[in-house]
């Protein structure tokens, strides 16, 4: 299993890779690289707004030939080509630096695509809002089917996704499969909660998680009693930090260990390892709100999990893949060794044997996907059969 290399830098194959995992077509992917292939050799900062023309293009195609749909009754084929609209004009903000032009109206278009998609296409998915001390935390919430009050598992983004992208990894569709609601959450520092209301990253992320909790217990189809938490990528610093200090949390699980996220600033310092993004420094400088290099490094200081996990006294998940090229395979067995309270520890590294071995399984999703599907079902009292 490897990651799908079109283009000669990491960081382009990635965003082409998440985008196939949330839902691409092949076609429309070749169509919006080819005629940037010679654009990506200058680098992947260089090139952006080259990718942003050409995806966010096939986005602007996409809702025109939706609104042709919608025009002639057929709502759940609209539906459909609205939420590739959504996922390109998603990707072709994602990849651009912090007030690049065009990309606000971009990001506009998307929510707006995406709002339309589901309400035309009737997917089980509602936009919600959680009160947060300043501000609020949008939210994704996708209920599981049945009466009853339901586990739920909040699931919280890295550092550049959104709970769209949250959505579209499909993890919300095998729990609501296994019992199990999901609230997809816009945490401080990433999607809308980021882009529209300026809430920089909270390290301490029962801060943000604990509101979550909150809003949860309030809704009647909410089992409070079973309550897990999860976050994908840089998501692997705030679920276990998460659950160590908010202890209604039932359960945990990690889509890639984050351990010590301030380390590996010096390692990108040094050039060690792959970006996420484009313009990474501007990016992590926006998201924690710094005004340079030595206030951004002072705010990720508390992004190192060590010496907080023995708090955990719940079952915990540990997933990392065996080839990950952003961190470090030896953060995985850090967080592990580390769980020495919890009552059911566990860890998978992902090999080539199955897929999912490069970063948060952006190669194949899938078993990374069912596996943490599993673990919820599991310890949280849902089915997997």
């Amino acid at each position: 299993m490897a990651l799908f290399e079109y283009f000669p830098n990491y960081i382009w194959n990635l965003s082409i890779a998440i985008a196939m995992e949330s839902g691409a077509q092949l076609g429309e992917i070749i169509d919006m690289c080819q005629p940037i292939k010679d654009a990506s050799a200058d680098g992947a900062d260089a090139g952006t707004p080259a990718f942003m023309r050409q995806w966010a293009a096939m986005g602007d195609k996409l809702l025109v030939l939706a609104s042709e749909d919608e025009a002639k009754g057929r709502r759940l084929s609209a539906s459909n080509k609205l939420e590739r609209a959504s996922l390109y004009l998603i990707t072709a903000e994602r990849m651009q630096g912090h007030g690049a032009p065009g990309r606000e109206q971009i990001y506009a278009k998307a929510r707006d695509a995406f709002d339309r998609s589901t309400a035309l296409g009737r997917i089980n998915r509602e936009r919600v809002e959680i009160p947060l001390e300043i501000g609020t935390m949008p939210a994704l919430f996708t209920r599981a089917p049945g009466e009853g009050a339901k586990p739920v598992v909040v699931f919280c983004n890295g550092l550049d996704s959104s709970k769209e992208l949250l959505y579209w990894t499909r993890l919300p569709q095998e729990l609501a499969r296994r019992g199990i609601s999901t609230l997809c959450v816009d945490q401080p520092g990433s999607g809308e909660a980021l882009r529209l209301q300026g809430l920089a990253v909270d390290p301490l992320s029962e801060h943000w998680a604990s509101k979550a909790v909150d809003w949860l217990e309030m809704q009647r189809e909410v089992d409070p009693a079973r309550i897990g938490m999860t976050g994908i990528s840089l998501g692997g610093h705030f679920a276990p930090r998460a659950v160590a200090y908010e202890p209604r949390f039932a359960s945990g699980a990690v889509w890639g260990a984050n351990h010590n996220w301030r380390e590996v600033q010096d390692r990108r310092v040094a050039r060690e390892g792959e970006n996420p993004v484009p313009h990474y420094w501007a990016h992590v400088h926006w998201a924690f709100g710094a005004k340079d290099q030595n206030d951004f490094l002072a705010k990720s200081e508390a992004m190192n999990l060590n010496g907080h996990m023995d708090r955990i006294r719940v079952p915990f998940l540990v997933t990392h893949g065996a080839h990950d090229r952003q961190i470090s395979l030896s953060y995985a067995d850090d967080l592990y060794v580390q769980l020495v309270n919890s009552p059911r520890r566990e860890k998978m590294i992902f090999t080539e044997r199955e897929g999912g071995i490069e970063h948060v399984g952006a190669d194949n999703m899938a078993f990374g996907r069912d596996l943490i599907s599993d673990w919820f079902a599991e310890t949280l009292g849902g089915t997997v059969a």
